[in-house]
């Protein structure tokens, strides 16, 4: 006897569900392995980031150090931490810091959770964007730490006053421990992933999601986004603010040029393919 259409139906649905359950469970366990490499990485980073904690925070108080120095004509400066603080503001330095050394391992481990579905000329195309997301994390981290942070201690310390005799009182600059290494951590935070605009960008336009004629379209959007993306990223003082803001849609022009080229090479080796 033959079976009944709605059995034959069922069976096949079942069918069709067991074998997508695979291909699923094989990226789940995938992905299981990419994330454990990645946070063992973080782990190991954390380890020895903590062990130079001190000399790490040494280096990222140079431009507070230098900026109070030359305001108070020479006048040693002084970070101001309560009880523990000091201790936990170590640990967070030392969990940015771990994210940073980890973040070429991180980068690859993405890379190699995505790479068996892409062909293998995609593969070679993805290959320098994998590079540069290190290099170009590292600019904008160095745009912060040599440009940003001197101007925004400068700053601050250009509002300390000594009003003088007769005065109802001085100003003075109280920078406390765990407010430098914030300030400091989120700017590069903000800008390093910033930075990362051009690569995100010119991936999502050769996996066929957007144009350099969607960007063009909407940039007057992007550039609003764009600006109040930078109010919540960094401080509140105007000159972060602009200078993050600009630093982006330069980016985001700059992402337009790659993924014009992008679709050039993408339509020359569609062409390559037919001949």
């Amino acid at each position: 006897m033959n079976s009944p259409p709605e059995k034959k139906e069922k069976l096949s649905e079942d069918d069709e569900i067991a074998a997508s359950a695979a291909p699923l469970l094989d990226h789940l366990t995938e992905l299981r392995k990419r994330l454990i490499i990645s946070i063992g990485a973080v782990a190991i980073g954390f380890v020895v980031c903590f062990a130079f904690s001190k000399q790490i925070f040494d280096i990222l108080i140079i431009p507070f150090v230098d900026a109070v120095g030359q305001a108070n004509a020479g006048k040693d400066p002084t970070l101001y931490f309560a009880p523990l603080e000091f201790f936990f503001t170590r640990v967070r330095l030392s969990v940015f810091a771990a994210v940073v050394v980890a973040f070429p391992v991180i980068a690859h481990q993405t890379y190699r959770f995505v790479a068996p579905g892409l062909y293998r000329r995609e593969k070679k195309a993805a290959a320098p964007f994998l590079a540069a997301m290190p290099v170009l994390f590292a600019v904008g981290a160095c745009l912060v730490y040599f440009i940003m942070m001197p101007f925004i201690m400068r700053f601050a310390v250009g509002f300390e006053a000594d009003t003088g005799a007769g005065a109802p009182a001085n100003f003075e600059l109280l920078t406390r421990v765990g407010d430098y290494l914030s300030l400091v951590t989120t700017l590069i935070l903000a800008f390093g992933f910033a930075f990362q605009l051009p690569v995100f960008l010119t991936l999502l336009a050769r996996a066929g999601v957007i144009t350099a004629d969607m960007l063009v379209k909407y940039r007057k959007f992007a550039v609003i986004l764009i600006f109040i993306a930078a109010a919540i990223l960094t401080p509140p003082d105007p000159f972060s603010q602009l200078v993050l803001g600009g630093c982006i849609i330069a980016l985001y022009e700059a992402s337009v040029i790659s993924v014009r080229l992008a679709e050039k090479s993408a339509n020359a080796g569609q062409e390559e393919a037919r001949a």
